[in-house]
């Protein structure tokens, strides 16, 4: 299937849920219905955002709760797919949206992310577990770029619904409702879950390395009230959880039972079931903090883990040359880029002649 052919799709189920909105409205109005057209649309749609470090799996993950037996391809930009399931005469479609490029490219979440889907969108960051030192500064930046937008968006929407913000605010707390630890959380606006991806090779690593980098993903997901799992395709184990959380998020299907804290094992908490009592204090010297860094839990991590595994954003991967790939051909601009590879062959080619030709006459001079 082409990109085209996918947007096409994307665009096709974008007036299939418009004339289905319609529709309910209308109802509504026959029927004297209380209940509001968002609250159905919510039991019936969801937006799925999936982000997170390069090259980790995200699009395996996807194609394995769609049952597609594909090999992954480099996720470009931020890429569309949808996935349905049918309940008696009910059916849900969960649009799935893929961004690409780690955190880089975060500004897009503005595609998913508007007025109209707001209450019905969630967020998925996988981070890859063999690179403990762009974990911490992948996962702050999405939740940065993700936050900015959601507040966005309520500006927008606020001016002509106000209960919106209220609603998500009571949503958020509702996962860790009655958690002696809610007043020292920050449970994110929207739905969220943390994965940690590439298990297979995570557990190979040091006995400490891997309690400190289990300890610290604990602490993100019990501080933004988040599922965590550990997560690899290469494990079938792994792969059903991952793909169980996808469904939950998608069509609110229970979620997986349990609860595995063990370092030693791939970790798998469901929001609200972890503690910081638990998860204990960040590995760092008594007395190294500040009196308000003291004060602020997700600060002392994030010191330290830059001490323990010194933060760097990821470096791009290009990969291969797109232009080559069928996948994204485009005849004119195709003619645009094969001409301006010719100019530059000519280019080169006469700035060479150009360069000999001076060699020569100072070989001449001399």
């Amino acid at each position: 299937m082409t990109s085209l052919n996918i947007w096409e799709l994307a665009k096709e189920k974008l007036r299939e849920n418009q004339e289905k909105a319609m529709e309910i409205d209308e109802k509504l109005e026959d029927d004297g219905n209380a209940m509001s057209v968002n609250e159905i649309k919510r039991r019936h749609e969801s937006v799925v955002i999936i982000c997170g470090s390069q090259n980790c799996g995200k699009s395996s993950l996807i194609l394995r709760f769609l049952e597609r037996n594909e090999n992954p391809k480099m996720t470009i930009g931020l890429e569309y797919t949808y996935g349905r399931r049918t309940r008696g005469n009910n059916k849900d479609v969960g649009h799935l949206w893929e961004l690409g490029g780690g955190s880089r490219l975060s500004s897009l979440l503005s595609i998913p992310l508007t007025p109209q889907n707001i209450e019905i969108a969630s967020l998925v960051i996988v981070l890859d577990l063999t690179k403990p030192h762009e974990l911490w500064i992948t996962a702050e930046k999405l939740i940065e770029g993700t936050r900015a937008r959601i507040n966005d968006v309520l500006r927008e929407v606020n001016r002509l619904t106000p209960t919106v913000h209220d609603r998500l605010l009571a949503n958020a707390k509702a996962r860790i409702a009655g958690h002696s630890d809610l007043t020292l959380c920050d449970p994110f606006p929207i739905p969220i879950a943390f994965v940690g991806a590439k298990y297979d090779e995570f557990q190979n690593f040091e006995s400490d390395d891997r309690r400190q980098i289990c300890k610290a993903m604990r602490f993100l997901a019990h501080h933004y009230a988040a599922n965590l799992l550990f997560y690899s395709s290469k494990m079938e184990n792994l792969a059903v959880r991952g793909r169980a959380l996808l469904s939950h998020l998608a069509f609110s299907t229970a979620n997986s039972k349990g609860i595995s804290t063990d370092h030693n094992k791939p970790l798998f908490v469901p929001p609200g079931q972890d503690s910081f009592e638990d998860i204990g204090a960040p590995p760092l010297p008594q007395g190294s903090f500040t009196s308000l860094r003291a004060s602020q839990p997700i600060a002392l991590w994030r010191e330290a883990i830059n001490e323990m595994f010194p933060q760097k954003e990821a470096k791009e991967q290009t990969g291969d040359d797109l232009t080559e790939d069928p996948l994204f051909v485009e005849p004119q601009i195709d003619k645009l880029v094969e001409q301006k590879r010719r100019d530059l062959e000519m280019y080169v080619k006469q700035k060479r002649e150009r360069q000999a030709a001076e060699e020569r006459i100072k070989l001449k001079l001399k």
